[in-house]
Formats: structure tokens, sequence, C-alpha cells
């Protein structure tokens, strides 16, 4: 068993580093994990250059994480030795309203591994609540397993927004989170969906999972593209950039009696024109994380074969190269980065 492990930390903005730590003591109900897999998305991107809304550096990030139980402690259920795990990582309090109503990606206490949490998964071993943890089924690779978790949140806003079978749908991005809406939407049964992304390899990758049509987003009139795609307004808009110019497009696009779910992580407040929303009766419906069932949902999905995961992989980097992996996703060409174990 190692003493030491090797973490990695953000210290400042822009600045990841590779620490040399104790190994830690679990608590009662912990797990200690041996890191394989972490991807990075753009909560991570945010949270590295010091702009994430919720949390700053210094940090310890790897949230999409899977990794092998090497130990459990004390009142750890649920897992043995040797189970393959990918952790969720909402850690909630499961007594607070939200939570006793189902709700646990609210919870009024809520933690998040990863993300300003005191243990993140890119580590070689790290230490998480033994009930946070899924096991993996073993016809899963551990790319397929470090998916599950960046798909449960395009899952959980498809169901939030109501049935999609039939209707059409416009997703503004094509990055990770966009991609991954994109295969939540053709789950959720949409008749029809338009993709739009500035990068034309973006475009060709939306188009490889199954968008029917994709638009240059710097196109002048994105709005009227949108629309002349799809034949019609649009039934619901998933903004997967979350910027000014994004929502106010959605917002268009949705007009009249649409649905706009804002599914990527805003870096900074935008401005709404209520009497639009109002008048055009149109709703804005806000995404979080996700709740259980939409991680095994996702799980399902991948299982299914539905697509390949690993087309979505575009780069992956072991632990020490941490710091390359963080200035890759910031290039923006990126889909899915992952840092992965190497031999110490």
């Amino acid at each position: 068993m190692l003493s030491t492990r090797r973490r990695v930390w953000v210290s400042a903005p822009d600045v990841v580093e590779i620490v040399t730590e104790p190994v830690p003591t679990l608590v009662p109900g912990e797990a200690l994990v041996r890191f394989s897999v972490s991807g990075i998305c753009g909560s991570d991107k945010a949270g590295a250059h010091g702009e994430h809304a919720f949390f700053k550096p210094p940090y310890y990030p790897g949230h999409e994480v899977v990794g092998l139980v090497l130990e459990i402690g004390d009142n750890a259920k649920g897992i043995v030795a040797g189970d393959r795990v990918t952790v969720e990582p909402t850690l909630i309090c499961g007594h607070c309203k939200q939570c006793r109503n189902g709700h646990e990606n609210l919870c009024e206490n809520l933690q998040f591994f990863g993300c300003g949490f005191r243990e993140g998964g890119m580590a070689d071993v790290f230490a998480v609540r033994a009930d946070r943890l899924h096991k993996i089924p073993s016809h899963f690779s551990d790319y397929q397993a470090a998916l599950i978790e960046p798909l449960a949140t395009p899952v959980h806003a498809a169901r939030l927004v109501g049935d999609l079978n039939g209707k059409v749908v416009a997703i503004l991005g094509a990055g990770t989170i966009g991609l991954m809406t994109l295969i939540a939407a053709r789950h959720g049964g949409a008749r029809k969906v338009v993709s739009t992304d500035p990068l034309a390899n973006k475009r060709q990758m939306a188009l490889d999972l199954g968008a029917d049509a994709v638009i240059d987003a710097t196109t002048d009139d994105l709005v009227g593209a949108v629309r002349g795609e799809l034949g019609e307004s649009v039934d619901v808009v998933f903004d997967c950039v979350s910027h000014q110019d994004t929502f106010e497009r959605a917002i268009k696009m949705a007009i009249k009696g649409g649905t706009v779910a804002v599914v990527g992580g805003p870096r900074r407040p935008v401005t709404l024109d209520l009497p639009v929303l109002q008048e055009y009766q149109i709703r804005l419906q806000g995404c979080a994380t996700y709740e259980a069932q939409d991680f095994g949902t996702a799980a399902d999905i991948i299982g299914s074969g539905m697509f390949d995961a690993d087309r979505l992989i575009t780069s992956t980097f072991p632990l020490p190269k941490a710091a390359d992996a963080f200035a890759a996703i910031g290039s923006g060409r990126e889909a899915k980065i992952l840092v992965v174990a190497d031999p110490r």
C-alpha cells in the first residue's frame, strides 16, 4: 500500500501542479479508491481560470472519475475492495428539504467532490464517501465509464424539459456537454435536432452523433438559419454555452411557446427581456447536475451502444501531465479530454 500519493492541485488561476502528500486516512463511511481515469469538463476549465461562479482556486480537481476500490472504512456499505467504480460527485446531506423530496442535486448543504471539496479524483488514490460510488458493469471500458457522469447532466436536462417525443430541438454548442445533450435528446425521442458551433470539427462530430443538421454559430442570422432547418420554431433550445449572445438567440428561437434550457455553466450574469418571456409564453428552465436516476439512465445509454464513447474522447494525458490536459481543454478544440493513471 502506498504511503504517499501524487495529487493534482490548482493552486492559483491557471496554475496546475502535482503535489506529493500522505495517503488520506479514511473517516467512517469512506472508501479509498485507486485512480484510473478522470475527465476534464467545462467546470474544470472555468475553475482553473478562476471564473467559476461557485468555487475558485486553490482546489483539487477530478469529479468525472473511475477507479478501483482498495479499502473501505468503518460503516462503508454497498461496495467491497476490488470493485471498479465511478463517483457520483454530489455530496448530499440526505436530510434537508430538497433531499427529502428526491431532488438531491439541489441539496441545501451540497458539497461537490473535485470542485472545491477537500478531495478530488485526480490523485494516485483518493478518499470518497462510499455511498457516492456506483459499480461499473464489467463490460464497460474505463473510458466508457468516465462518460457516465458528464452524460448524466444532459440526461437530467432532457428529463426536466418534459417529453421530447416528436419535438424539434436546437442545441447551442457542440462541445462535450452539447454533444452529450444531442445524445440525450435523441434518446428522449426528439424528431429533429439542429446543433450549432463555430468550429467545423465540432459540427462534424455533431453530425456523426446524429444531428439532422449543423450550422456555423457565427452565421449572422443564426435564429433564421435554425428555424429554416427545422421548418418551424423550436420546441426546446438547449443552451450549452450560456453566454449573453447564445441566451438571447435561444429566446428568439423559442418564440412562441418554446422552452429554453440552460445546460452550460454560465460564467457571469446575463440580462433577460422579461416582457418577451411573458408575452410569448417562453419557459426558462435551469438545469443543475443530475439525480441518481439520471446517473442510471446515462449508464444504460452508454451500455446500449447507442453511440461510440471512444469517438468523443479526443485526447488523453497521464497524471503527471495534468497541466497539459488543462491547457488543451482551454483551446476549445477538444471534445472530451481524459487524465489517466500512469505506472508510478
